[in-house]
């Protein structure tokens, strides 16, 4: 089963693989491409980088900034250049003391998507042109983002190889260099100290974040960069994390996914109305109570349930998740994802979007046991593509002819040896400073939010370090922040979290 979820993720994720714009006169800057050839061609420049000014108000303050966008090589271990990574980078201009500056390195998932997504989505200053709820309009583009954690943070957006511009330049180097769990840890790592040099930025407090695979990726960053970088991190941020390669087969698996489904089925008014008329968050804890103490141990006993106890909780999940009893029954109370999708929606020809559940999507036919397609992921590619080209080489400046990979092939991507959630446990065991913040859309069906929950009880199951970790709920999905009202408070948790997680000047690091 824990493979089947792997090839499950990989499959959609990797199909799902700001700064004020500047002024006329800051706009120009941007044509400043420091490269010996600055006309636009399709390979990788290994050391191309454009600069421009901005300014966005945050808060109600002006917030003066710099954006670089370029690329630093990768090395092998004799120091040839094998690969280049595109990143964008946002820096505050008017800070004094940049050693105290936080500084926040950003990735997204897949393994095979670009950083567009929380870069143009989330925490930079500028965002893409969406409506309240997070649907693509016309003009494509992008405005300021007034909610941005650059008041309290520099952030970088990295795209690993084979996302955005960035690229292979040896071919003669095997893909296996890049594409697995242990080995993108590995070069990401080497890559940061690489940046993290050049910017000066060793002395800053530094942050991770990372969205879906992306949450794979920074956990096994936090102790690759800690025990072979001796960079040690105040925070890991968690944004819709995946399993983290904690084990979850059998009874676990079916149970833990159903609060998730009460939740979509909440917001699609299926359920009864004395569940119905519950907000929310009042009414999940209720779910969440019966998953652990009644559905997981049922599903543990199988054919081996007495015949009453089983037609109660038959009739309690259908309840719950706001499909019929025949329906639940017959998949003997382990409810697949896709069936779900189809299903809840079935009686009005409609199905509900994998990766944020408010999405509807139309299949050419109301027979099936899953949905034609991911009405959520249609939609954002719509709004994210133009936007992000428009940003980078009209706004930018930036000159390529390469293809932005919104999603590029990273396959076959080796996730054998993932222990990336037990590398997250350790870092923050040897590192007193190190906190770790969960962010969850409870519509969110790709990486739900109670398994994210599991994912902090099984990291810790002692306890002892669970004052360090946290986690926040969003009425939203996947990309939480893409509702206006999300992206406002979810924006603040990340300031709240970061100011948190930086001790007191002298308060030396020790338990």
């Amino acid at each position: 089963m824990q493979k089947q979820l792997w090839v499950a993720l990989f499959l959609v994720t990797s199909l799902f693989t700001q700064a004020q714009r500047p002024t006329e006169e800051t706009a120009k800057p941007a044509a400043k491409q420091e490269d010996k050839n600055p006309s636009f061609k399709r390979e990788l420049s290994l050391e191309a980088k454009t600069e421009a000014k901005g300014e966005v108000t945050i808060k109600g303050q002006k917030v003066p900034y710099k954006v670089v966008s370029g690329t630093i090589p990768v090395w092998d271990e004799e120091g040839k250049a094998i690969a280049g990574l595109f990143y964008v980078y946002y820096e505050r201009t008017d800070v004094v003391n940049k050693e105290e500056r936080p500084l926040m390195i950003s990735f997204n998932g897949g393994p095979g998507t670009a950083s567009v997504w929380m870069h143009l989505g989330y925490t930079s200053p500028k965002k893409l042109k969406i409506d309240d709820e997070g649907y693509p309009v016309q003009p494509y583009g992008v405005e300021d983002n007034t909610n941005s954690i650059l008041d309290v943070a520099d952030i970088v957006y990295v795209d690993p190889v084979n996302t955005g511009f960035s690229r292979i330049v040896d071919k003669s180097v095997p893909t296996s260099k890049f594409f697995g769990v242990n080995a993108d840890v590995k070069y990401l790592a080497d890559w940061i100290n690489t940046f993290v040099s050049r910017n000066k930025r060793w002395a800053s407090p530094k942050f991770l974040i990372g969205e879906s695979y992306g949450t794979t990726r920074v956990s096994g960053l936090s102790l690759e960069l800690q025990n072979r970088h001796w960079m040690y991190l105040n925070g890991v941020i968690l944004v819709s994390p995946t399993d983290l390669g904690i084990k979850r087969e059998g009874p676990a698996s079916a149970a833990l996914r159903v609060p998730y489904m009460a939740a979509t089925a909440w917001y699609h008014k299926k359920l009864p109305a004395d569940l119905q008329s519950k907000d929310l968050t009042a009414f999940l804890p209720e779910v969440e109570s019966f998953t652990l103490n009644e559905l997981l141990p049922a599903i543990a006993k199988g054919w081996n349930m007495d015949a009453n106890q089983k037609k109660q909780i038959t009739q309690k999940l259908a309840k719950y998740t706001g499909l019929s009893e025949t329906a639940v029954a017959q998949q003997n109370l382990e409810i697949p994802f896709d069936f779900f999708w189809k299903e809840l929606l079935r009686d009005q020809g409609k199905t509900v979007g994998r990766l944020d559940s408010r999405y509807i999507g139309i299949d050419k036919k109301d027979a099936g046991i899953g949905p034609d397609y991911n009405a959520e992921l249609t939609s954002w590619e719509h709004s994210f593509t133009p936007a992000i080209n428009i940003y980078l080489r009209d706004v930018l400046g930036y000159k390529t002819d390469l293809n932005y990979y919104i999603f590029g092939p990273t396959f076959p991507w080796d996730n054998s040896n993932n222990k990336t959630g037990d590398d997250l446990r350790l870092a923050m065991m040897e590192n007193p400073y190190l906190h770790v913040f969960v962010q969850s859309g409870y519509y969110d069906g790709a990486c739900d939010y109670f398994n994210a929950k599991y994912n902090m009880w099984q990291m810790d199951p002692a306890g002892k370090i669970k004052d360090r970790m946290s986690w926040e709920g969003y009425r939203s999905g996947h990309m939480m922040y893409l509702r206006k009202e999300d992206l406002a408070t979810s924006n603040e948790h990340l300031r709240l979290f970061i100011k948190k997680s930086i001790p007191k000047f002298g308060t030396p690091a020790k338990f």
